[in-house]
């Protein structure tokens, strides 16, 4: 399908803190609408996986809660979205954290794309309890939680890989990360806010629910 009737490239933009939900929701959307789903996270850790010289530091950044510096995610963002299979679009998950990325992004774009920002509001203590819950997969990244675990311990239903729990899903770094978001990421609100382009939604509530609400705004939206 096309990303809207006008062939405007739709861009998703997810906000909100770690463990809101925005990987799963956005692995649906991305589904839903044909465009693919790029997730920082899951960029930064095949660097960390091949051992290269910025998956080296970005593991040491992750481990303890921080965030990546600016100049590095936006030279990793800037080349995958070049590719041709985010020609109508994508959905952004864990990107852009900071204000100064947001401006840099927007430099990417012309007014003929589609912008939706979302975001996901949930209690911090809600999330440390999610993120000690959570499994991912080593291979496909599909994620898993103590209410919906995988059929068969330890191996992903879809792709038979390696379900574990990520070393930033520790209860003590998830705090560290939280403190992060508050202090750095939190600015976007209000940024995005003041462009007109941001809608927020209540993030706690049952997976199903959160991901109807945002469908309806998106196929609303793209009328």
């Amino acid at each position: 399908m096309n990303s809207n009737n006008k062939d405007q490239p739709l861009i998703i933009i997810f906000l909100g803190p770690p463990g809101s939900g925005k990987g799963t929701q956005a692995q649906r959307l991305a589904q839903i609408y044909q465009i693919p789903h790029i997730s920082t996270g899951d960029i930064f850790r095949e660097h960390i996986k091949h051992s290269t010289s910025i998956g080296k530091k970005v593991r040491e950044v992750i481990q303890a809660g921080q965030l990546i510096s600016d100049g590095m995610v936006l030279e990793m963002i800037e080349e995958r979205i070049k590719l041709n299979d985010c020609k109508n679009g994508f959905v952004l998950d864990g990107f852009p954290r900071t204000v100064v990325q947001a401006e840099e992004f927007f430099k990417f774009f012309d007014a003929q794309a589609m912008i939706l920002v979302l975001c996901l509001e949930v209690a911090d203590e809600l999330i440390i309890e999610r993120a000690e819950g959570r499994l991912v997969c080593k291979q496909c990244s599909a994620i898993y939680n103590k209410e919906a675990p995988p059929a068969i311990e330890g191996i992903c239903d879809k792709c038979q890989g390696e379900v574990y729990r990520r070393p930033d899903d520790k209860p003590e770094v998830v705090k560290e990360r939280l403190e992060v978001y508050h202090s750095q990421t939190q600015p976007l609100v209000q940024y995005f806010d003041e462009k007109k382009i941001l809608t927020s939604f209540e993030g706690d509530q049952p997976r199903d629910a959160v991901h109807a609400e945002l469908k309806k705004y998106i196929d609303q939206r793209i009328r």
